[in-house]
């Protein structure tokens, strides 16, 4: 099995050498790895010992972000390099303050994994949620460098529990200890006999609990929503911004704020077509007095997202007419209801939200109006705010749990 990976490992390598000629991401990716460990090298004291942080891509840095934060301010002589697989991620945290290094993570080969953390020398290391990588798990194990993977969640149709799974619950046995979202998790890894295993929650309920305590404010975004009620829409996506268009339609006394997923020129344009004419403008060509007669604001930048669902009323997130839906409890921490559509079901936090009555879902535009015309009822709107501000307030706690553990692995922290 372990030749298939490897053989699997390279054969992706190769394809994202040939898709660089024809998509950008790619050719980021690619780039991103060239020359790679020269520039580790160069940068990188090894006789210094470092905490390591993987994360996947941006949506993990922003869940794993809390720990990490709390372990700086609690440690901060502490060196921290942080690791990326995708540009998303890299890109736009490439130059993120708590850091020493942040660099793209090499593809996971045998000899990757052995120079890398020779070079780097971390004393410990942290992935968020997944991304489980073969070569590097085994040398961490091999150099007796304790592994947490944190936020963790697993679900019975991977991999790891199925009869032909025993390459993938071989890289599980490498890791210290998992903190998990919820019991179920902790249930599937007992049935493979691995123990080492603590129900923390989810770290993305302490971010957006800061977050919303703190928010970046924005002044434009204030002076366009001002005395008016507001509809944020955020990571949104064709098929969600069809319906949201007609939304606009319907309620003419209501401000809207959309910030795509995907923000390219061509992107935003096809997005402008779909809303009635003249009613939209985009946030980098408003000043701080309001256009005049528009009802639509369109976030034509990344990163100001987490902090604009403190000027809406409701909220709709982006994705669940796709691969799923992307994050809701930025929005729910604010004590917004939120709406999202079908493809819910492998979010916890999803599912809660609709049970506690702070979140919607919907699947066509009939029920979008629907769910639209209940929330303008004020006293069920606001009863819908604070069911999902109060789930956000009582599933905090992870990055405790998860600080203490790291503590008492006497690592010598300063």
């Amino acid at each position: 099995m372990v030749f298939l990976y490897n053989l699997g490992i390279k054969l992706y390598n190769v394809l994202l050498h040939v898709a660089q000629f024809f998509n950008p991401k790619a050719r980021q990716w690619v780039a991103g790895r060239k020359d790679i460990f020269e520039i580790i090298k160069a940068k990188v004291d090894p006789s210094r010992q470092h905490i390591w942080f993987h994360f996947a891509s941006l949506g993990e840095f922003e869940q794993g972000r809390p720990v990490l934060e709390h372990l700086k301010k609690q440690y901060p002589s502490e060196g921290i390099i942080i690791t990326f697989f995708s540009p998303s991620g890299y890109e736009l945290r490439k130059n993120y303050a708590l850091a020493d290094h942040v660099f793209y993570l090499p593809i996971d080969t045998a000899s990757n994994a052995e120079r890398f953390i020779e070079l780097t020398n971390p004393k410990l290391a942290v992935f968020t949620k997944y991304e489980y990588w073969f070569h590097y798990f085994k040398t961490l194990q091999r150099n007796s460098i304790p592994l947490l993977v944190i936020s963790a969640i697993f679900r019975k149709d991977q991999p790891f529990f199925k009869w032909y799974g025993s390459f993938n619950r071989t890289t599980l046995r490498f890791v210290t200890h998992f903190f998990v979202q919820d019991a179920s998790s902790i249930e599937l890894l007992n049935s493979i006999g691995l123990k080492n295993a603590t129900i923390s929650g989810d770290t993305r309920f302490d971010r957006v609990a800061e977050n919303a305590a703190a928010p970046k404010q924005f002044a434009q975004v204030e002076s366009f929503c001002s005395g008016s009620p507001v509809f944020i829409a955020g990571s949104t996506w064709p098929e969600d911004e069809k319906l949201i268009a007609g939304v606009v339609k319907s309620y003419p006394d209501w401000k809207f704020v959309i910030a795509p997923h995907e923000i390219k020129d061509e992107k935003i344009k096809a997005l402008e077509a779909m809303l009635p004419q003249q009613s939209s403008v985009r946030y980098s060509k408003v000043t701080s007095v309001a256009v005049p007669n528009t009802r639509v604001l369109i976030i034509d930048n990344i990163g100001m997202l987490s902090a604009l669902y403190q000027y809406g009323h409701i909220a709709f997130i982006g994705g669940g007419f796709g691969v799923g839906i992307h994050n809701t409890l930025e929005a729910a921490a604010f004590g917004i209801p939120v709406i999202f559509g079908p493809n819910y079901h492998k979010f916890l936090e999803a599912k809660a939200l609709i049970k506690n009555g702070g979140g919607y879902s919907i699947s066509n535009a009939t029920e979008l109006e629907q769910t639209l015309l209940r929330l303008q009822d004020d006293a069920v709107r606001k009863a819908a705010g604070k069911a999902a501000g109060d789930f956000v307030k009582n599933n905090k706690g992870a990055t405790g749990v998860i600080l203490g553990f790291i503590a008492g692995l006497k690592l010598g922290l300063a």
